[in-house]
């Protein structure tokens, strides 16, 4: 079952490429959210249609939790769930730069089992399937083996400053930043960054996929405290995130102050 279901959400992001792309540079209407959870396109919004109706379809008795729907706790009581970010990056299809994804996962008994993750305008397809290893246009990914000295880290400017570090001193390594975590995610688990955090509540639909091909390029995901990432939470979103190729991992958390956020 589970690789069909990554070939239907490998089908599912090209699709949402195509809708996606023909919003693309066209000036789309742009709404706020509300409590400031920031900006919402009528692409995100097309987008998010097109694979309720198509993922829901093909699999009628799967849950289903995505960024651009209103959240149902029925979502709980099934097997298996949809965890579905539209646009991951919207700021970036807005401002139109090229780092936006689509970010698909399935998840079943709180991990995530099969994912895609599509950025049409690189045209770049990274996949997973527990067990199966990652893949970026059918090409096999591994994670980094760099030490902290000579490490990139992915990130935005709030995670790298110094209170966040023990002795108010950022470790020495190189920052970099992409709009989208999923993407963050992915380019880790393909070696072209060592590493990515974000040190605050990070939604599901974010960074589900992205953990688990990270996870199969051989690499660490856990939330900011060290723990196992687990999904289909009643209130979908987790503590942080750190990934990275285990050494490096293990050496940006006991460089962290201890943190115990409040989702």
């Amino acid at each position: 079952m589970q690789e069909s279901d990554l070939s239907l959400l490998v089908t599912a992001a090209r699709k949402a490429g195509t809708i996606a792309t023909s919003y693309f540079g066209q000036s789309p209407k742009v709404t706020d959210k509300p409590d400031g959870a920031g900006p919402v396109t009528e692409a995100d919004l097309a987008v998010d249609r097109m694979l309720g109706d198509f993922l829901r379809d093909k699999r009628p008795d799967y849950g289903w939790l995505s960024e651009e729907s209103p959240d149902s706790a029925a979502r709980l009581g099934t097997e298996r769930q949809f965890v579905i970010d539209p646009i991951d990056g919207t700021r970036a299809f807005i401002d139109g730069t090229k780092d936006w994804s689509h970010s698909l996962a399935l998840v079943e008994d709180g991990q995530v089992i099969a994912a895609a993750v599509y950025l049409p305008l690189h045209d770049l397809m990274f996949t997973a399937m527990a067990g199966g290893g990652a893949k970026v246009n059918d090409r096999a990914i591994r994670v980094s083996q760099a030490g902290l000295d000579r490490a990139t880290v992915l990130g935005s400017k709030p995670n790298f400053a110094p209170h966040h570090w023990k002795d108010a001193t950022l470790p020495p390594f190189k920052q970099a930043f992409r709009s989208s975590l999923a993407y963050r995610l992915c380019l880790v688990a393909q070696g072209r960054f060592d590493a990515m955090l974000t040190l605050r509540p990070s939604w599901e639909w974010d960074i589900a996929a992205g953990a688990l091909i990270v996870a199969e390029a051989k690499g660490m995901v856990t939330d900011q405290t060290g723990t196992a990432l687990q999904f289909n939470n009643p209130h979908p979103q987790v503590p942080g995130v750190i990934a990275a190729g285990h050494d490096l991992h293990a050496s940006l958390a006991a460089r962290l102050e201890p943190a115990q956020p409040k989702l």
